[in-house]
């Protein structure tokens, strides 16, 4: 995992930004970005832990689908403790704190 991108502020661009096949579904997985990451917060919020962990993984999958690995590996760890269930949702605060910090740098711009 790259940490100088996770852990100071770096924006966070897909590996298919300068891909022209790609460009546009980036362009649209970055514009509903915003609503995943609400939807995730609120879980989290609201206690909602089986909803965080679906929410976790779809997020997984996607990011990592269209080229924002770092993002999907922070959603990973986000949904790996809530699958078991029974998870104090505490506990995965910090995950979903790091996960929705990731998620506001991502970018559709190449560099």
């Amino acid at each position: 995992m790259n940490e100088s991108v996770r852990n100071m502020g770096e924006p966070v661009r897909s590996v298919f930004a300068d891909d022209p096949e790609m460009v546009e579904l980036v362009e649209l997985f970055v514009s509903e970005l915003p609503d995943r990451v609400r939807a995730i917060s609120d879980a989290a919020r609201e206690g909602r832990a089986g909803d965080l962990r679906d929410l976790a993984h779809q997020l997984k999958g996607a990011a990592g689908g269209y080229g924002f690995g770092i993002v999907s590996e922070a959603a990973a760890e986000v949904e790996a403790p809530l699958r078991s269930g029974g998870v104090d949702l505490n506990s995965v605060r910090s995950k979903v704190d790091d996960l929705v910090d990731l998620c506001s740098r991502v970018t559709a711009d190449a560099e």
